[in-house]
C-alpha cells in the first residue's frame, strides 16, 4: 500500500526539530510492521489550524497525482486541529486515502463528533451539486427553448464554425469523479495539468464516456 508519512509539530522552534525527527522514525518502523510502502515524508513545522501549509499542499498534489492509498500519521492532531483537521480528513477521505495513526496503532478511527461533521459536510457538498446541476439544466432549457443548439457548437459534430473538440484524459475525468471529486473540482485539478477546460466540458465529457460504456 503506497504510503506518505506526515510529520508536524506546531512551531519552528529549534528544539521541535527533536520531535520531527522522533515522529519520522517512529513512523518509519510502524510503517515496516504494517507493510505500508512510504512513497513520501513530509516534514513541517506549522500551526494545525492554518490550512494554508506548505506541507499539506504538497500531501494534496501528490494524492491527486500519484497512485497513494495511505497517509501515516503520529496522531490525528497532526494533520490539523479543528476546522482545518477536518478539511483535509474530508480531502483524504473523498480521494479514498486511508489514514494510519500510532496513537490508535493501526487504521485512524475517528471519534463520533468527527464522524457527525464530516457526514454533514459531504451531504452539504452533495446537495449543492444537485442544486448546480439543476440551475445548469433549468438554463439549458431556457436557452433550447430560445433557440440554440448545442449540438452545433463543436468543430468536430460538423460546424465548421464550431469550437475544435478539446483532447483531454477522459480515463482521468472518470477517476476522479469516482473518487468523489465534482466536475468543478476535476475542472480545477486538469487546469493544473495544463489542460484549459471548464467544469461544462468535465460534465459533458464524463456523461459521454459513461453512456459509450453502457451500450
Amino acid at each position: 500500500m503506497n504510503t506518505i508519512i506526515y510529520c508536524r509539530v506546531s512551531t519552528t522552534k529549534q528544539t521541535q526539530e527533536t520531535s520531527l525527527a522522533r515522529q519520522e522514525e517512529e513512523l518509519k518502523k510502524a510503517s515496516q510492521d504494517w507493510n505500508l510502502t512510504v512513497v513520501e515524508i513530509i516534514k513541517e513545522q506549522a500551526s494545525g489550524y492554518d490550512l494554508d501549509r506548505p506541507g499539506v499542499l504538497k500531501l494534496l498534489d501528490i494524492i491527486k497525482t500519484d497512485n497513494i492509498e495511505a497517509v501515516i500519521v503520529q496522531d490525528e492532531t497532526r494533520l490539523g486541529r479543528g476546522n482545518a483537521k477536518i478539511a483535509l480528513l474530508h480531502c483524504l477521505i473523498k480521494e479514498n486515502v486511508k489514514v494510519y495513526s500510532l496513537d490508535h496503532n493501526g487504521e485512524l478511527v475517528l471519534s463520533e463528533s468527527d464522524s457527525m461533521v464530516l457526514n454533514i459536510v459531504s451531504m452539504v457538498e452533495e446537495y449543492q451539486r444537485k442544486l448546480h446541476n439543476l440551475k445548469i439544466k433549468r438554463g439549458m432549457r431556457r436557452a433550447v427553448a430560445k433557440g440554440y443548439h448545442p449540438e452545433k457548437n463543436l468543430h468536430g459534430n460538423g460546424n465548421i464554425l464550431g469550437r475544435e473538440r478539446k483532447e483531454i484524459p477522459v480515463e482521468e475525468i472518470v477517476r476522479l469523479r469516482n473518487n468523489g471529486l465534482t466536475f468543478a473540482e476535476i475542472a480545477a485539478t486538469m487546469r493544473g495539468f495544463g489542460y484549459r477546460i471548464s467544469k461544462a466540458t468535465v460534465h459533458r465529457r464524463y456523461q459521454e464516456y459513461i453512456e459509450e460504456h453502457q451500450l
